[in-house]
């Protein structure tokens, strides 16, 4: 018989650097999730992403155990890194920089997986729409 999913966490956590405190601790305790087993398996599968905050939807099960999905940045995070920027305008209408198509594809290959997208052209409008409401210019 199949474990019963008993609770779904998601979280977005820096790569490699989760700790039992807050936010980690107080998402997972009252699960009833062992947090230092947690912590020492994100921990160990995202240190080559130092650096990135990486969302994590976790499944805990009737039994206490769980497995854990790492999914890619945020695109908005990738769309930062990418033009250079710390953050984007608060108003769509003030812009603060433009990413050329190039960086456009990267972004785009790079989250594929995650969007809800049939194929690299369709995922590319995503991620311009993401662009422009950050009030980053595409080409």
């Amino acid at each position: 018989m199949a474990k019963q999913v008993t609770k779904i966490i998601k979280l977005q956590i820096e790569a490699g650097k989760a700790t039992p405190a807050p936010p980690v601790g107080t998402a997972l305790g009252p699960a009833g999730v062992n947090i230092g087993e947690f912590v020492n398996q994100f921990n160990n599968q995202t240190r080559p992403l130092m650096g990135s905050i990486l969302p994590v939807v976790m499944k805990v099960y009737s039994d206490r155990t769980f497995d854990f999905i790492v999914k890619k940045p945020p695109a908005s995070r990738l769309i930062l890194k990418a033009v250079g920027k710390e953050k984007g305008s608060e108003k769509a209408q003030n812009k603060v920089a433009k990413m050329t198509k190039a960086q456009l594809e990267n972004v785009a290959k790079e989250k594929m997986e995650d969007l809800n997208a049939n194929d690299l052209d369709h995922a590319k409008r995503i991620i311009a729409g993401t662009a422009r409401s950050m009030g980053i210019d595409t080409e």
